[in-house]
């Protein structure tokens, strides 16, 4: 179970990004002033990361080819941030949909990335066995597609950085439930800061796609691998919200749509 006071598994060890860089260079991430993650605050207002992602960039293309490669040799273990350098690590905000070919890893290693969202093709990865995207703190939460990924039995996550841990109990971002996408949401045409990512393509619980209708919102905290994770929905329907499993005791009891008046447990660093 993933938490900063627990031994980091041998496999984000090795995939350490986080060491300094020589001759004074600059930060290989950039910081989050989204809320404290070190103690409990009345801070009751928090927006999405607006990054989006350059796809022109060196690390972009850096990244894509390294997915191609993993998906065409069948590897079992994946840890792209290793071979990216440190300035190619700075320019990933997110990654690439052409995650979903990655059908044979078991390890998928993200340790101190620069990443603000997953996408939902994580969903595909049909033989992940362990997430580690530890001291990633400008990630605080993952799409629920995560939980179609049936072998995740492992996490290695920075909890303190998710919205609602039970140490901090962070608040979520606002969501506005009902609405519909307008365009063609599969040319980028959705506000990150907004919406959570820069494109809503299909429900994430009947996979229907979302285009021209009414997309429900919500948040949910829900068990995956070793950790409880604030897990991002967006629903083609009222009846796929109900349909949503039942969060565990310690974190908000039902699917919510954030903002200050979402009330939490008692923080434990309270």
């Amino acid at each position: 179970m993933a938490n900063e006071a627990e031994s980091r598994s041998d496999a984000s060890r090795s995939a350490d990004t986080s060491g300094p860089l020589p001759d004074g260079g600059a930060a290989y991430r950039d910081t989050c002033a989204c809320f404290d993650q070190s103690r409990v605050t009345n801070r009751r207002r928090v927006r999405f990361h607006n990054d989006r992602q350059d796809t022109s960039s060196s690390g972009w293309q850096h990244l894509l080819a390294l997915i191609d490669e993993a998906a065409a040799d069948g590897r079992e273990v994946f840890r792209p941030l290793v071979d990216l350098s440190p300035q190619e690590r700075r320019q990933i905000v997110t990654l690439p949909p052409s995650i979903a070919k990655l059908t044979a890893v078991k390890q998928f290693v993200l340790y101190g990335s620069n990443l603000v969202r997953i996408p939902p093709e994580i969903g595909a990865m049909t033989s992940l066995q362990e997430f580690a995207p530890y001291t990633s703190y400008r990630l605080h939460w993952f799409p629920y597609e995560l939980t179609r990924c049936p072998d995740l039995g492992r996490s290695t996550v920075s909890t303190r950085a998710l919205y609602g841990n039970e140490k901090l109990r962070p608040p979520f971002p606002p969501l506005r439930s009902g609405r519909v996408v307008k365009g063609a949401p599969d040319l980028g045409g959705v506000e990150p800061g907004e919406w959570g990512a820069a494109s809503v393509r299909t429900c994430s619980v009947c996979g229907r796609s979302l285009a021209g209708v009414g997309i429900h919102q919500v948040w949910i905290s829900l068990r995956v691998a070793a950790d409880v994770l604030p897990l991002l929905v967006n629903a083609c329907s009222e009846a796929c919200v109900q349909a949503l499993p039942t969060p565990p005791e310690g974190y908000v009891r039902t699917p919510h749509v954030g903002g200050p008046g979402i009330a939490q447990p008692v923080a434990d660093y309270a």
